[in-house]
């Protein structure tokens, strides 16, 4: 089966940025923002995603280039004989599903919340009675899961190619304009004074593993994510520049999010701590008791699926392409089986709140948790773990001169000897002590 390519650099740029541009930048940030002190938690998150995504993002699109497979066959093209390195490519596949297993759904109530403020029913909106509808909830997943497999049954470049360009330049005009309205509103200061100045006092060891979590959770590392659009590009210009590209759009789009969501929240005395229901609830009452809410809310929910459907698109194509490799099969025949297998376990989710009640951790825990235990606690920051030690170790695995040979081929900044002991120490341990800490002080039922 030929590779596929994409057409240009910047397609690589705004797919890959896509893939980690999200519910996590712009639901899942703000609501930990929230929950964990606002500006003490962005200062620990910027210094994770410097420190620790920025060698990571640059491992997975290095290994991807390389190898020119997908996330279940590029250890094998790597590792040497008698090695096991790609038993992690199918646990990365895992990930990739259990992710898509509870963002579809979110990513329908994003559709189901720009419907209805375009419909004019926003007053009627409340995020505990949608979840709770088992209709709304598998509808929307099935629209989600449908559009996002029906774009990429075209060809890479005819299909995921021109839908992310276009979904991200109208994503960040949206913000913008967004952000500038918020932060006008009566309560701005306050709540970017909240959001912006670090209360240190506020810093603690969760909150730590939280940042950490989220770093990995929004470039989407660890999981092969990023590594198979390494796979689609050649080699005109280095992965340390292309890796800090993508990683600045992805905390523009984050911070831009706070910009939008805290001072709306002080100017109506709504809780930041609010968790999942953050931008759901608190969104919509922004927006019905504001002048032009409708318009405002229309515009708000549409930047938020389209997001959401960046991110999703990714996914999408990191899973297709792995069943593709394993089974031969064409685009249109690979996205039928796999929207059909996404969604039915996605249907975890979309009943887990009404006729598939579910309750692993403390009170109140349902699928979704599960699934984003299962991701983001585990998958993810370990997947990141065996990256680093496959790329940094000549012994057990791919080693350093190759990372560094494959990473700054081409033009741009180049990834230098003196970070080595970054990559091969401080990544790996970091991630093993804040691993650590987050499972033993995880708050199980």
């Amino acid at each position: 089966m030929e590779r596929e390519r994409l057409g240009s650099r910047l397609g690589f740029i705004l797919l890959s940025a896509g893939c980690a541009i999200g519910c996590g930048n712009v639901w899942k940030f703000p609501w930990m923002c929230g929950q964990n002190g606002g500006g003490g938690f962005l200062l620990i998150y910027l210094i994770c995603l410097l420190v620790l995504g920025l060698p990571v993002m640059i491992m997975e699109f290095s290994v991807g280039r390389a190898a020119q497979a997908s996330i279940v066959r590029m250890y094998q093209k790597l590792e040497k004989p008698g090695q096991k390195w790609h038993i992690h490519g199918y646990f990365a596949l895992l990930g990739n599903i259990s992710l898509m297993a509870f963002y579809t759904v979110v990513t329908g109530w994003m559709i189901y919340y720009f419907v209805t403020f375009v419909s004019g029913g926003q007053a009627d909106l409340g995020f505990v009675g949608m979840i709770t509808n088992p209709g709304v909830n598998v509808g929307y997943l099935a629209v989600a899961v449908f559009v996002g497999f029906f774009i990429l049954s075209f060809n890479l470049q005819g299909g995921l190619e021109r839908a992310t360009k276009f979904m991200m330049v109208v994503l960040i005009l949206l913000m913008m304009i967004l952000a500038v309205r918020s932060m006008t509103l009566p309560g701005g200061k306050a709540g970017l004074a909240f959001y912006l100045v670090p209360d240190f006092s506020r810093i603690t060891g969760s909150v730590v593993v939280a940042a950490m979590n989220q770093a990995f959770f929004t470039l989407s590392l660890g999981i092969g994510s990023m590594a198979i659009f390494g796979s689609y590009i050649g080699k005109e210009r280095t992965l340390m520049g292309e890796s800090i590209n993508v990683i600045a759009l992805d905390l523009f789009v984050a911070i831009v999010a706070g910009l939008i969501i805290f001072p709306a929240c002080f100017t109506y005395d709504l809780e930041v701590g609010a968790g999942p229901s953050l931008l759901f609830d608190t969104m919509a009452t922004v927006f019905v008791n504001m002048a032009g809410g409708r318009f405002w809310g229309a515009l708000f929910f549409l930047f938020m699926t389209f997001a959401a459907l960046s991110t999703e698109l990714a996914v999408f194509e990191n899973i297709l392409a792995a069943i593709r490799e394993m089974t031969g099969w064409n685009r249109p025949k690979a996205c039928l089986a796999c929207g059909t297998g996404i969604f039915l376990i996605s249907l975890t989710t979309a009943l887990g709140y009404s006729v598939l009640h579910f309750q692993p951790f403390a009170e109140g825990s349902a699928w979704l948790d599960f699934w984003d235990f299962i991701v983001s606690t585990n998958l993810l920051p370990l997947g990141a773990l065996v990256f680093a030690v496959f790329c940094c170790y000549d012994r057990f695995g791919w080693g350093w001169d190759r990372l560094l040979e494959e990473a700054n081929a081409g033009k741009g900044l180049k990834v230098q000897q003196w970070m080595k002991p970054i990559f091969k120490y401080v990544v790996p341990l970091a991630i093993i002590v804040i691993y650590l800490i987050g499972i033993t002080s995880f708050q199980w039922s």
